[in-house]
């Protein structure tokens, strides 16, 4: 159902395509069913009875359908392989731009490895349906069809054959395709498998260096692709299994034609022309059978993978862009937290209860907590990665669930936990944030993140090479150049989520020192673990078990909180508390 739905809706576009293809294999399937006819009448009333100029004639009508079966093909072929790339490039097309609309929770469903499998091996598996579709399932039951109608005209006697042969072959044939249906949805799995355990190896490749857990991580890479080599291996078989039994039974019919055939010769009941044209028809029914079974045999396959990329596109994110979304904002740099609880999907306690604050342009708020307390997801909602499952965030006076997504994420300036490069250079880095900025702006960013010096020591400068995720650079000059990406975009609204831990003391505090003139226009927010970031915000936030335990500047927590005095006392001693 999902193969078909799939087929339906992206095939749809290429219908005129595909009705070119419907009428090109039908006029070469009929130029090669003539050939055997043809033959026949060469035979019987040209080589039989010595006519030469017959002889003649007839082949040059058959070379002439010769030229129209090859040319007829070749443009059949062509025009279906071009419908089949293109169904190919529009589902991966929907799949990419459906997966970039997920909120993390539905990246989180189906996870990262299964979404790449289903964007590119799943498509191929579909498309390469689709190709074999477009260039034998016109011809092959245009020629199993006509064939047996042509068969029959030149000997019914012997038509008897065909009546046994067909059934049996699709009986034995659809047995085996019936056992390879498990095999085939077992394989997408455990490529799935696959996947996820070589993204997790090279991801974490310097982890498991550090702590000698090769021998380990190869044991556990080599379980997941023996288990894949052993479902391909056994889907491999039962699809090898085929083609011998075809070609057994191609054989044995085609002796039995030519035992039978023999007889009737000798009785003067069958030309040998017909018998040559009732053998040629014979193998292209069965050759037909063949294709279609080939055919057959990729429907497992490529049905499984329909049904994993109907999954994904029918899959709407958890995160919906409003229907009359608003552009019209009432304020300018504010953000605030109204009542906010979060649950994740199947959790049984909220991971934050009751947030409540606000900030105005020009304030800095700041979040600290113990880790797990919910710093990270309340920064997650405000660049609307998720939604709050109670109350309303608010940015400019306007719930982001009511705000156009592109004019929301151009307001808010998002530095992630986990700084983030993609590959390119440098500049191309930057300009993400903004692709407009001048090169003097770019520096000038670059500058107030504290990254000036190490670009420049560069080969290239701003345009030297930075590989996918910034793993050619360390994690502290991956951390500033996120940060310089935030700034060139000149947001209203700066969410730095622990973006500072990379960093040491005195990096960190002349950044913020830099950072602070440039924000007078802006709200800001900063997640952070470390007391000396935060100590000089307007107002810091004490989370606790998802809570708001404590809230004012940092020598009034010190006294009033004791959450607070304790981190503090963990991190600057008792002599900071006192």
């Amino acid at each position: 159902m999902s193969l078909r739905q799939l087929l339906r809706t992206h095939l749809w576009p290429y219908r005129r395509t595909l009705w070119i293809v419907v009428a090109f294999q039908a006029i070469q399937t009929a130029a090669t069913l003539t050939l055997p006819a043809l033959n026949s009448d060469l035979i019987n009333r040209g080589v039989l009875v010595g006519d030469n100029g017959y002889i003649w004639r007839v082949g040059g009508v058959m070379i002439a359908f010769s030229f129209v079966q090859i040319v007829f093909a070749a443009i059949a072929v062509w025009f279906g392989a071009r419908a089949a790339m293109g169904f190919g490039r529009d589902v991966r097309r929907d799949l990419f731009h459906q997966v970039t609309s997920y909120s993390a929770r539905e990246v989180g469903q189906f996870g990262a490895p299964s979404l790449i499998t289903r964007i590119t091996n799943d498509v191929q598996q579909v498309q390469q349906l689709v190709v074999l579709a477009a260039t034998m399932m016109v011809a092959a039951p245009l020629t199993m069809v006509i064939g047996i109608m042509m068969a029959i005209r030149e000997d019914a006697g012997l038509s008897l054959i065909l009546i046994v042969v067909i059934p049996a072959t699709v009986l034995v044939l659809g047995s085996v395709v019936y056992r390879m249906v498990p095999s085939f949805q077992q394989m997408q799995i455990r490529i799935d498998r696959v996947n996820a355990v070589l993204r997790e190896q090279i991801t974490g490749i310097r982890v498991v260096r550090a702590f000698v857990r090769e021998p380990q991580e190869a044991a556990r890479f080599a379980q997941a692709n023996a288990e894949l080599t052993e479902t391909s291996l056994r889907a491999g078989r039962l699809m090898a299994s085929m083609f011998p039994t075809v070609g057994l039974v191609v054989n044995i019919s085609s002796l039995a034609v030519l035992w039978i055939g023999a007889d009737r010769i000798d009785a003067g009941n069958m030309l040998p022309g017909s018998l040559v044209a009732y053998l040629s028809y014979l193998i292209q029914i069965l050759i037909s059978v063949v294709m279609l079974t080939f055919m057959v045999s990729m429907l497992p396959r490529a049905a499984v993978a329909a049904e994993r990329i109907v999954q994904v596109l029918q899959t709407d994110s958890s995160v919906r862009p409003p229907e009359h979304p608003i552009t019209d904002l009432p304020e300018r740099g504010t953000l605030e937290f109204r009542g906010v609880s979060f649950r994740y999907e199947g959790a049984q306690q909220p991971v934050l209860h009751d947030i409540s604050f606000r900030v105005e342009a020009g304030e800095t708020v700041a979040i600290i907590g113990s880790t797990g307390a919910g710093k990270t997801t309340m920064a997650n909602l405000i660049a609307r990665l998720f939604d709050a499952s109670e109350g309303m965030v608010l940015v400019d006076g306007v719930d982001v669930k009511e705000l156009d997504p592109d004019l929301l994420w151009g307001k808010v300036g998002y530095v992630p936990q986990r700084a983030f490069l993609f590959s390119g250079t440098v500049e191309s880095n930057l300009r993400f944030g903004r692709p407009s900025a001048t090169d003097a702006e770019l520096w000038r960013a670059l500058e107030i993140a504290q990254a000036s010096g190490f670009v420049q020591a560069m080969p290239d400068g701003i345009q030297s090479t930075i590989s996918q995720g910034g793993s050619n650079v360390s994690g502290g000059q991956r951390q500033r150049l996120s940060i310089a990406r935030a700034l060139v975009a000149q947001p209203e609204i700066y969410v730095f989520d622990d973006s500072f831990s990379a960093l040491d003391l005195a990096t960190d505090a002349r950044l913020r020192a830099a950072l602070e003139p440039e924000t007078t226009k802006a709200a800001v927010v900063i997640v952070a673990q470390r007391v000396s970031t935060i100590a000089d915000a307007d107002e810091i936030l004490v989370i606790e078990d998802g809570r708001i335990v404590g809230r004012g500047r940092h020598q009034d927590l010190i006294v009033s909180c004791p959450t607070y005095a304790e981190i503090v006392a963990s991190q600057l001693g008792e002599g900071a508390v006192a």
